[in-house]
């Protein structure tokens, strides 16, 4: 199964896809982060966001894709923004019939550390470990959006499931989208970034 794990910000949008394999074997594959302009008006960053987003889910077809679930903070500008390319991610993944999957920091901290409120070089650090990187993926965006997917595969049904929306697929269903994910990546292949 492909996860795109999806770190929403408005400056950098960070992007990070992995394989989980047998026994839930976790490979890397790719790690980017999307970059909008702060000088530029607001709609316009969106639009940047959204078109790398898209770019990138239409490049690795990913079977669902896990995307932070924004909680609040003390600055509500901050909040917005990510908010707003959090809704992106779910809508350019909609538009594709790609499952989603949210997951709060506590959920990735956690699932990665096993410490809910690990600091964020210990998430880059098991990150490192998990993908058997050399060296952490920078900026730390890069590393979240990878430890989403993390999350996500390492979760009690997130080797077998897809996103929130799948659970409630019948069988017949669940085979029609994985012929359907396996048809179209047969078109494209996937190309791994080392």
């Amino acid at each position: 199964m492909l996860i795109l794990g999806v770190d929403p910000g408005l400056t950098r949008c960070g992007v990070g896809v992995i394989e989980a394999g047998a026994s839930r074997r976790l490979s890397f594959v790719h790690v980017d982060v999307i970059r909008s302009k702060p000088e530029q008006p607001q709609d316009l960053r969106l639009l940047t966001i959204y078109n790398g987003l898209c770019a990138k889910f239409d490049r690795f077809i990913p079977d669902v894709v896990s995307i932070e679930r924004v909680f609040a903070q003390e600055n509500r500008s901050t909040v917005l923004g990510t908010a707003q390319v959090a809704g992106l991610a779910m809508l350019a993944a909609a538009q594709r019939g790609i499952p989603t999957a949210l997951h709060t920091p506590s959920e990735v901290k956690l699932a990665i550390t096993g410490n809910g409120m690990a600091p964020k070089a210990q998430v880059e650090n098991m990150v490192m470990r998990i993908l058997s990187l050399n060296e952490p993926p920078t900026p730390a965006d890069a590393a979240d959006a990878l430890a989403q997917a993390i999350c996500h595969a390492l979760r009690p049904a997130g080797a077998i499931q897809g996103g929130e929306r799948e659970e409630h697929l019948t069988a017949a269903q669940r085979q029609w989208a994985v012929a359907m994910q396996k048809a179209r990546r047969g078109r494209g292949g996937i190309k791994r970034d080392m």
